[in-house]
């Protein structure tokens, strides 16, 4: 499938001319759009989160239901990611200096012996767009680099990616290692050959099949602290 702007797929949201133009630009892959008018929103002096809540995660969020009925794919959410990401990098310094609290802390990682990263990069833009903090550790993260990493930052959740079946035995021997050393965190897992039964024979506390998911999943880890 190619990826087409989705501007005609997604209803419009009754929120405010201008958000909705963030909105909507986020649908159509449009990163330049994106950043331009929320620099704008921001000399307007709108509130970050409104912002944030009403444009940038509203679309994503949107994009997540079209992905699960089939009707977007992996391409789609990507671009549009990032064109979320590109509105998000304006509003960060802005969040930093006004102390606004992040819904929580991910350390998120590829394990060792992987080097592939779109997934990964996928929830890990997602995540931030919810509101989360992300520790992206890149690809081929050994165990004990997780477990140091983990320890300095003392993330909420620590999310494990793998894409190729031979690296799964990695994702089960990082969690061990958490497990072992009394890591009482959460500790969700995904990618291709991944799944639920898998999650649970390793140990760990979730599983998603896919990054709109992994937000969800999150979000409710959080709440239920």
């Amino acid at each position: 499938m190619s990826a087409e702007p989705l501007r005609d797929t997604v209803p419009t949201r009754p929120f405010d001319e201008r958000l909705d133009a963030i909105y909507e630009a986020v649908l159509d892959f449009d990163y330049e759009t994106v950043e331009s008018m929320v620099r704008n929103e921001v000399t307007y002096g709108t509130d970050l989160q409104v912002i944030i809540n009403d444009a940038l995660i509203a679309a994503m969020e949107e994009l997540g239901e079209l992905f699960a009925a089939g009707e977007v794919f992996v391409p789609e959410l990507l671009m549009a990611a990032r064109a979320m990401k590109a509105g998000l990098e304006v509003l960060r310094p802005l969040l930093t200096a006004t102390d606004i609290k992040p819904v929580g802390v991910v350390l998120m990682g590829t394990v060792h012996g992987d080097l592939h990263d779109i997934g990964k990069n996928l929830v890990t833009m997602m995540l931030e767009g919810g509101g989360f903090v992300v520790h992206d550790l890149g690809v081929n993260v050994s165990p004990e680099a997780f477990w140091e990493a983990a320890v300095k930052i003392k993330p909420d959740i620590i999310g494990l990616s793998a894409l190729l079946t031979t690296t799964t035995p990695n994702m089960r021997r990082t969690i061990k290692l958490f497990r072992d050393r009394g890591w009482n965190g959460r500790i969700i897992v995904g990618g291709a050959p991944v799944s639920k039964d898998f999650a649970a024979e390793i140990n760990a506390d979730g599983y998603s099949p896919d990054a709109p998911n992994a937000v969800r999943l999150a979000k409710n880890y959080i709440e239920n602290i």
